[in-house]
């Protein structure tokens, strides 16, 4: 049963690995127009005569290179010591976000991540501030606006302005912090001498899906659309929009919504404790929209209104999310990091990790260590498992003799094996309790592994760069010597070498298992699992490896502690 387990959470989890190779997902063809000016949806709950804040017509746009359009001018830097990038004049979005922390690869002359760009480039991705009203002009995606300050920092707010020329006046003040959010401040002063009806609402688009195999939505890890919305997490897929009645998912109530890849998020954030309508949207030309909406008030004459929307840009980091949660009222931001059901024992495992490597300064020499510090919580218990393998092992020859005894009347062996069970006072079960336990904290550390930015592009020593990766020295290609890289079950590193020779010994020092069938199972198990492991993070591996090491000088020392025990025959 324990084998069958382990056997299955291993395939379920490598099963990733392994279609990325064997059934990879077709490559996306070139998004060529992009949702610039895409006024296809309105905002949630809007009355369909009202465009969408941003623009009231599709426009198509020629691709153009990020630097190219970044060129064109009319931008306000936006510079904090986490993100750099600029707010386009032309629309007021914020179109321009790369991740000054974090590289693209392990390169050290490797660019920044980026996450927003400009609309007009391939890969479009951008936040925008808008109003839609009934009978006067609003902004829209060609508006040009006048600046206010020369570059939006943690100190240094920038306000945008604009009229149209019938007596509204429009104002966006915006801030940000240190790290990763953008507060809006949306103002609409009505000088004209009737009132008018106005709504104000921020949303995100996005062209294209992410083409990574490494970036793609599984049963362990969500990428896509997701939000804190009606009251619950949500976890949408792009599918169910494409598939989705009028291409939209409406919601009642929203804290917060976006967009989410493995190790970033950007999400639109109303007020904290406002009330708003939300949707996602799968607009033409491949792209999508996260967006949400206030209801409609009507200003009066020399009134103003005003409103205030966040946006969130940038790597989530589990502190980051957590603070912003805790301090900005932003209801389970954390949960954009795909915990699952065992987040309860998962961050736990993430946040002692963490610490561990703050102390140690290096993500492998931690892992080692969580490793030794959870052996030690479970010394009782395996000393428990070992009692009853040595157990096992003085009894063996009484085993083996009822099996001979009874090998043609299968019920009656079964039945004087319990007796014999019985009178020696043996749980053959017991030994099996470590490895049910070992089982919840591999998954966890496995999901700590896939994602949290924390642990991404954390060396250990010599060849192993990235602890969040596979060991990146296959066999079969001597090494990286033959200009090929093997099929994903069949890329076996170094460590999982030493991961199949640590779980042989390991097996060896263990009782044999009675039945032949068994013995071969336990046999060729090490090998297979060699396979089977070779693909996952070099983390898993390192982990795995440490805590065989550790079971293997354990049970040496059993032995040497009671040498009988070793001088007990195992067949």
């Amino acid at each position: 049963m324990i084998t069958a387990i382990l056997l299955s959470a291993a395939i379920l989890i490598g099963w990733n690995f392994v279609s990325e190779k064997f059934f990879p997902t077709p490559d996306k063809p070139d998004v060529t127009r992009t949702v610039a000016a895409q006024g296809g949806a309105a905002l949630p709950g809007q009355p369909a005569a009202l465009p969408a804040p941003g623009g009231t017509t599709p426009a198509a746009q020629i691709i153009r290179p990020i630097e190219a359009v970044l060129a064109d001018g009319n931008r306000i830097p936006i510079e904090t010591p986490a993100i750099n990038g600029s707010i386009n004049l032309v629309g007021a979005r914020i179109d321009d976000i790369t991740l000054s922390k974090y590289r693209q690869t392990i390169q050290k002359d490797s660019p920044p991540v980026r996450l927003f760009a400009p609309g007009g480039t391939k890969a479009a991705y951008f936040a925008s501030i808008g109003w839609s009203a009934q009978g006067i002009v609003v902004p829209g995606p060609t508006t040009v606006w006048t600046a206010t300050g020369t570059k939006l920092t943690p100190t240094t707010p920038v306000t945008l302005n604009w009229t149209n020329g019938a007596g509204q006046d429009f104002r966006i003040e915006y801030s940000i912090d240190a790290n990763y959010l953008i507060t809006a401040k949306q103002t609409i002063a009505n000088m004209g001498s009737a009132p008018v009806a106005v709504r104000s609402g921020t949303y995100i688009d996005r062209t294209g899906k992410p083409t990574d195999p490494h970036e793609q939505d599984s049963w362990t890890i969500h990428i896509g659309p997701t939000g804190y919305l009606d009251g619950k997490s949500n976890f949408t897929n792009y599918g169910e929009l494409d598939d989705a009645a009028n291409k939209t998912v409406a919601y009642t109530a929203a804290g917060w919504l976006g967009f989410t890849d493995k190790y970033w998020l950007a999400a639109v954030v109303p007020a904290k404790g406002e009330k708003v309508s939300a949707a996602f949207n799968a607009l033409p030309g491949g792209a999508y929209r996260a967006a949400f909406a206030r209801d409609l008030v009507e200003v009066a004459p020399g009134k103003q209104i005003t409103t205030t929307s966040r946006v969130f840009a940038g790597a989530k980091e589990v502190s980051t999310l957590s603070a912003y949660q805790d301090d900005q009222g932003i209801t389970r931001l954390s949960n954009a990091i795909d915990w699952g059901w065992f987040e309860f024992f998962e961050v736990p495992i993430f946040k002692l990790l963490d610490w561990l490597f703050k102390q140690v300064g290096n993500f492998g020499v931690a892992i080692m260590v969580l490793t030794l510090i959870i052996r030690l919580l479970m010394f009782p218990i395996a000393n428990r498992q070992f009692g009853s393998m040595a157990q096992m092992r003085l009894v063996q020859p009484k085993m083996k003799a009822l099996q001979e005894r009874y090998k043609d009347d299968k019920p009656k062996m079964q039945q004087e094996l319990m007796k014999l069970y019985k009178d020696e006072k043996i749980n053959p079960l017991a030994g099996c309790l470590p490895i049910v336990i070992q089982i919840p904290i591999f998954y966890a550390l496995y999901k700590v592994l896939m994602l949290t930015i924390e642990m991404r592009h954390q060396p250990f020593i010599l060849w192993i760069k990235d602890l969040s990766a596979q060991d990146p020295l296959h066999i079969l290609n001597l090494f990286g010597l033959l200009p090929f890289t093997p099929p994903s079950i069949l890329s076996i590193g170094i460590l999982a070498v030493i991961l199949g020779i640590t779980m042989w010994l390991q097996f060896r020092l263990n009782p044999q298992a009675t039945d032949p069938v068994q013995q071969q199972v336990f046999k060729i198990m090490p090998w297979l699992f060699m396979f089977i492991m070779a693909p996952f993070a070099a983390g898993l591996l390192l982990y795995w490896i440490t805590n065989n090491i550790l079971s293997i000088a354990q049970q040496q020392w059993m032995y040497r502690k009671f040498p009988a025990l070793k001088a007990a025959p195992t067949t």
